[in-house]
């Protein structure tokens, strides 16, 4: 006999490839709107950095000596009040000046860093350490859900939702990010210009065609309609003429793990932005970029990384104009830093901890949270790397706690084994 699980499985990826998109393979069990305050409007977007990026040049500590001696070729210039050098935040730290654009947002006190966030897990290995990130669960690389898929089925589970409503979680430019796989469904929309296109069913015949062979009342059959309506209604609205390329190493473009370049971003941040204020259901957002793993010729004011850079200030610009209300939040992460001094290349290796950012209102911005103790050797991990003061998920707790009011049970089931970091506790206005 045939294997029923497996083929309904290979349909269902089929159909998937089809659609360009999947939001409909899941049970119910999903977000409703409440009344409960902090539930009703909160958003939150994670930012996913591909390939390791550099915090140490995002967030620049000038007011460190060590950073100069370690950095001889690629460090940004200290504060001197021109576009080549770092842009001043404080004594101690300072902006690449390619991110001179969100500059205005650490002003107005929305957005803010910690300078040593992470993974407390030592590998690095690109994709051990992403899937350590997005199923929540360091030092395991095993199958497991997605710490997003979970919130999903956790608050469907509080608040059940009726009728049409489904899905409250949302995907763009990544296939099949890990961070969104589960049991709830997700609305997954392809990166840049990809979106703005009905695929195989934008032709008539061929979705006449289809819309016949599915149109019976199985889930199956269910789930190809709703995801081709999805797909036709997301092109729909998203018709743009903005396109991204590149080229990259074979390296890099493993470590970007299926995200698209950091030139795409806005361009996702867009998409992500108009789809998500359309459909008040989606709660959860998920956008990512690759090309940050900066081995050789990484440069310094300007440069490859300069222009990265700049290309994630001005998504985080366009996210913020989307993403205002009182309990938005927007946090920037990546699996790992990278080492503190350059190498021979001119580039950085493979690090530990890194600078993670948060924006939104609810955010004590305007200022760095959390543990910094320098760069001096004795203060490495390993002596080589930041270390990481602070646990992701200790950071992501802060945030779903206060924002999207996630009890602590529900922490625990999300990120099992975190412990609660009360340097952050100011991190997040109550």
């Amino acid at each position: 006999m045939p294997d029923n699980k497996h083929a309904t499985h290979s349909r269902r990826t089929w159909l998937q490839n089809m659609l360009g998109l999947s939001s409909v393979w899941a049970v119910p069990g999903l977000w409703a709107q409440t009344q409960q305050a902090g539930l009703t409007d909160a958003r939150l977007v994670v930012v996913f950095l591909r390939g390791a990026y550099d915090g140490l040049s995002a967030l620049v500590p000038h007011g460190d000596a060590n950073y100069y001696r370690l950095r001889s070729n690629i460090a940004i210039p200290k504060p001197d009040g021109t576009d080549q050098s770092a842009l001043r935040l404080d004594a101690m730290f300072g902006l690449h000046p390619a991110m001179a654009s969100v500059l205005p947002l650490w002003q107005q006190g929305v957005l803010a860093a910690l300078p040593c966030a992470g993974s407390p897990d030592p590998t690095r290995s690109h994709f051990d350490a992403q899937r350590h990130w997005e199923m929540g669960l360091p030092g395991q690389s095993g199958s497991a859900d997605g710490w997003m898929n979970k919130l999903a089925v956790q608050h469907g589970e509080t608040y059940p939702t009726r009728g049409s409503e489904k899905t409250v979680a949302i995907g763009v430019g990544e296939a099949n990010p890990l961070i969104l796989a589960g049991s709830a469904p997700v609305h997954r929309v392809p990166k840049g210009q990809a979106a703005t296109r009905q695929g195989a069913i934008g032709d008539a015949r061929t979705r006449d065609a289809l819309m016949k062979l599915y149109a019976g009342q199985d889930k199956v059959s269910e789930a190809f309609r709703a995801g081709a309506e999805s797909r036709m209604q997301t092109a729909e609205t998203l018709r743009s003429d903005m396109a991204d390329s590149g080229m990259q190493t074979s390296e890099m473009q493993a470590a970007n793990n299926g995200a698209g370049n950091a030139k795409g971003l806005l361009l996702d941040a867009q998409h992500l932005g108009v789809l998500m204020r359309q459909d008040p259901r989606l709660r959860l957002g998920f956008l990512s970029a690759g090309g940050w793993d900066t081995h050789a010729n990484q440069g310094g004011v300007t440069g490859a990384l300069a222009q990265n850079l700049g290309n994630l200030a001005t998504a985080l610009v366009q996210l913020r104009r989307d993403f205002s209300q009182p309990h938005d939040v927007v946090v920037v992460c990546s699996e790992f830093g990278r080492t503190s001094a350059e190498n021979g290349t001119r580039g950085t290796d493979h690090g530990h901890g890194n600078t993670l950012w948060i924006m939104g209102s609810q955010v004590q911005g305007g200022r760095w949270h959390g543990r910094w103790d320098g760069l001096a050797n004795g203060n490495l991990h390993e002596g080589r790397d930041l270390p990481v003061h602070h646990d992701f998920r200790a950071v992501l707790a802060q945030v779903l706690r206060k924002s999207q009011g996630v009890g602590n049970a529900q922490l625990d089931q999300l990120f099992p084994g975190f412990a609660w970091d009360t340097y952050l506790d100011s991190m997040l206005r109550t």
